[in-house]
């Protein structure tokens, strides 16, 4: 682990370039080493560029279109960066004869043409992308929350480094995460989108797990937030009435006064799972790729699996007010005025 050498006397938020670069390793380094001890993890390579009739690129909610890429000797768009490696990981995971209750995490870089620019999103995406092996009696709502609470407490244990090392960040984050179902969150504010939602039970307990994202709520055929079909499991059943084995990771970020999602994540789909999803995302046509005639014909493990924002999990714990002064990436020239004039830009951020 990369240790910080020289004692900071200014707020961080006033850090030169040069601190700061130390400042994001130790965060990701301390980060990165207590998921994999957490959740029993290797580290492996990954690849930026897939090819499009391998299936194994991610559609992310289904709409997204991946960056093409022309490669001198093949045909033309016959690859594409990858957005996302949920479905890699899993296949990677047999390639490895990972055992149960092992797996392991990737430095995922990736580019998503489509995303909607904001403050805490760019076209430039860093995760810890993590797969684990696992048996079927762990595919349940009981097994999801205890690999939550894992990955919580990593999250934990570094805020308190950070906070160690630079006095002036006071920890946050609450002692427990809150876990609630988004049919449950549409029942108790359900004149209130999505995102308002959030916004106020993130507000109120701090750190909240979202459980259902993907499935239909309510009784007017509403969807917390999409999910493409063919590696989170929201179909099957999780407690009482409700349906979903995945979930979103959500803090409150203070500096900008809003609930901000970390992970993305949850136990993947199983052959019956895949072809109920399939059928009601009305993606049949995926049926012949060869990913997913794999997990038809049970020749892929068990796996949970998900993805945490490196550029976000650095930007909240060093309580920064844009992703753009943690990552390098492109935004629009209209800009957050709170970032604007607080004088904590790091990184030259293009404005176009």
């Amino acid at each position: 682990m990369i240790q910080q050498k020289e004692p900071v006397e200014k707020p961080i938020q006033l850090m030169d370039k040069r601190q700061l670069e130390l400042a994001i390793e130790l965060v990701k380094s301390t980060f990165e080493e207590k998921l994999a001890e957490a959740l029993n993890l290797m580290k492996v390579q990954a690849p930026i560029i897939l090819a499009v009739k391998s299936g194994l690129n991610d559609n992310l909610s289904g709409t997204e279109k991946p960056v093409a890429v022309n490669v001198k000797g093949l045909a033309s768009g016959s690859a594409e960066v990858v957005q996302s490696l949920a479905k890699w990981k899993r296949q990677r995971l047999k390639e490895l004869n990972i055992p149960y209750e092992y797996g392991l995490y990737t430095d995922m870089k990736a580019l998503r043409q489509d995303e909607d620019l904001s403050p805490v999103h760019s076209v430039y995406v860093e995760q810890w992308d993590w797969e684990k092996h696992i048996d079927k009696k762990s595919r349940s709502i009981s097994y999801l929350k205890s690999q939550v609470q894992k990955i919580y407490k990593a999250l934990m244990e570094t805020e308190e480094l950070v906070s160690s090392v630079y006095p002036e960040l006071k920890r946050a984050l609450p002692e427990k995460i809150h876990f609630i179902h988004s049919e449950d969150l549409l029942i108790r504010f359900p004149e209130l989108s999505s995102k308002e939602r959030e916004d106020l039970i993130v507000k109120s307990y701090g750190a909240v797990f979202i459980i259902g994202i993907g499935g239909v709520i309510g009784t007017k055929g509403e969807i917390h937030d999409v999910r493409a079909p063919d590696y989170d499991d929201w179909s099957s059943p999780s407690y009482d009435r409700y349906k979903g084995l995945n979930g979103d990771l959500l803090v409150w970020n203070s500096e900008l006064n809003q609930a901000m999602e970390l992970s993305s994540m949850g136990i993947r789909v199983d052959k019956a799972s895949l072809a109920v999803q399939l059928a009601i995302a009305d993606e049949l046509q995926r049926e012949q790729f060869p990913f997913h005639q794999a997990v038809f014909n049970n020749d892929l493990p068990l796996s949970i699996g998900g993805g945490i924002g490196q550029s976000r999990v650095v930007m909240f714990l060093l309580k920064k007010s844009h992703i753009g002064e943690i990552q390098h990436g492109i935004w629009p020239q209209q800009r957050d005025e709170s970032f604007n004039s607080n004088g904590s830009s790091h990184l030259e951020i293009d404005f176009l």
